[in-house]
């Protein structure tokens, strides 16, 4: 049901990379002499040697390395402004585990992320897919290396064996996340407007107060409390830090205005400031 709602939308915009004299007629200045187009709009300029990656190379490489690892996966695609884009693999086999409520499920996920802007490092690394509120989680410290080989006329890329990589992840990060996050569980939040506050002051993710002169909860802490409580209802349980940590990551991934890298890293701070909790 939760993986019906996934994301879709169109990573493969045409693209290409032109000669920025062609647009201009004038010379360019050396580092300067072509840009990218994406979907008919520039969207960056670039030195003669860059090795510009279109979306279909990367994502399509991507997955096909999946299929071959015989990993069964639903896909959630994001497209910002035709400038940076992610490919979610989440992925179906044993390896689920719910936190200590059936309704409650994590799956393993591959996040593969690309950008014709520069302003994203062509990347992958593991993560968690939440079910019960189509979140992702990107605490895992676990990525996938590959290699990019850029000739005059090619641009070729090489990615290891995801097989043996996603192997390797469930086997060890995957587990030992699994237990902070069961741990997190066993904490209950007592107060949860202090809890908000708490967390905030720590992380600086967005402020607290409406105000300097209105102490109540700003727009996005009311949205935070709102999603806590909700989350608490639909699973029949008190509010807890495992609850606190998804209602802060909801916000930071669907309301905050920040590149797919900034969010990632953030999600990393949040996540230790929740579970030094414990």
């Amino acid at each position: 049901m939760y993986l019906d709602r996934l994301q879709q939308d169109d990573i493969f915009v045409p693209s290409e990379i032109k000669p920025l004299k062609d647009l201009t007629g004038i010379d360019s200045r050396r580092g300067l002499e072509n840009i990218i187009l994406s979907n008919g709009k520039i969207v960056n300029v670039v030195s003669a040697s860059y090795g510009h990656i279109p979306n279909e190379l990367f994502f399509k490489q991507a997955e096909r390395m999946l299929v071959n690892a015989r990993l069964q996966f639903h896909k959630r695609t994001v497209n910002r402004d035709d400038r940076s884009f992610i490919t979610d693999f989440i992925i179906e086999d044993k390896n689920q585990f719910t936190i200590k409520n059936d309704a409650d499920a994590i799956l393993p996920m591959l996040r593969f992320k690309n950008s014709y802007d520069g302003k994203e490092k062509t990347s992958g690394h593991f993560g968690f897919y939440r079910k019960v509120c189509s979140n992702g989680l990107h605490i895992a410290r676990s990525e996938v290396a590959f290699s990019i080989k850029h000739s005059r006329n090619c641009t070729e890329l090489i990615l290891p064996c995801l097989d043996r990589l996603f192997k390797a992840f469930v086997s060890n990060e995957y587990y030992d996340i699994i237990l902070k996050f069961e741990k997190m569980k066993e904490v209950e939040i007592i107060d949860t407007k202090a809890f908000v506050k708490d967390i905030l002051e720590e992380t600086k993710l967005f402020r607290y107060e409406c105000s300097d002169k209105n102490d109540n909860p700003s727009k996005k802490s009311r949205e935070v409390l709102e999603k806590l409580s909700c989350e608490a209802i639909i699973l029949n349980e008190n509010p807890n830090l495992w609850l606190g940590y998804n209602a802060f990551n909801s916000v930071l991934h669907n309301t905050l205005k920040k590149s797919f890298s900034q969010q990632e890293k953030l999600d990393k701070v949040l996540f230790n400031a929740v579970y030094e909790m414990t």
